[in-house]
């Protein structure tokens, strides 16, 4: 059977439910790929009929707000402790470093890092448990966290459904093509973050050795004064 033929015996109930629950688990704090997801589905809907990007385009910003919302709760009960204990199940996503890196784009950008965070593969999955940790008002999370996911999900359903009808004659006959590029894009986003992920850990690490060895100088120098004394 042709894929493209295999494609139309997918039920469009069972896109939207996985669009949503994808996206909802990985918004709620676990490391799963909601962006692969996303794009797959919406290059999907381009070419069958049958699936109604409206109807992906509504699932994906509901299992983003209601995931980010639940893992805001989450992370308000859990606390700290909450986060090690991720940082030990999941030591690559949830890491010292990492959630460091997290609570210093929070204390930057405040309630709108939720909203950058959605943006950002690292950050989306950190945004609510770690806003609920760090007691931010819920109202705040709240406005930052629908924006948030109307303007990414919505957004993504949009401009990939848009390119994917202009495409649609090329996709209907190559539709394997079209996936594979999804998914590679996806991954090539993933690995691109993790680049600069590493860059900005690095640069961390160097900042604080200086400071450290500034520090150790700075309390060595009175000691020596005393010696010449």
């Amino acid at each position: 059977m042709h894929i493209d033929g295999l494609l139309e015996t997918v039920p469009a109930v069972a896109v939207y439910l996985l669009v949503g629950g994808v996206i909802g688990l990985e918004s709620l704090g676990i490391p799963l790929p909601g962006e692969i997801v996303l794009v797959s589905a919406t290059l999907m809907a381009a070419t069958q009929d049958h699936i109604n990007p409206y109807v992906l385009g509504a699932c994906a910003v509901a299992g983003a707000i209601i995931g980010d919302s639940i893992g805001y709760l989450i992370g308000r009960k859990g606390g700290k402790p909450l986060l090690e204990w991720l940082g030990r199940k999941f030591p690559k996503h949830f890491g010292p470093k990492h959630v460091a890196t997290a609570e210093r784009q929070f204390q930057k950008w405040g309630m709108w890092a939720v909203f950058i965070g959605r943006f950002i593969a690292l950050l989306r999955i950190f945004a609510g448990p770690l806003a609920g940790v760090l007691k931010m008002p819920y109202w705040k999370f709240l406005i930052a966290n629908v924006l948030g996911g109307i303007v990414w999900a919505g957004g993504t359903v949009a401009v990939i459904y848009s390119v994917g009808k202009v495409a649609e004659k090329w996709l209907s006959s190559f539709a394997w093509v079209g996936l594979v590029l999804a998914l590679l894009f996806g991954l090539g986003s993933m690995l691109v973050m993790k680049k600069r992920q590493k860059k900005a850990e690095d640069a961390e690490d160097a900042e604080e050795a200086a400071e450290a060895e500034e520090a150790a100088a700075a309390k060595g120098a009175p000691e020596a004064a005393t010696v010449v004394d």
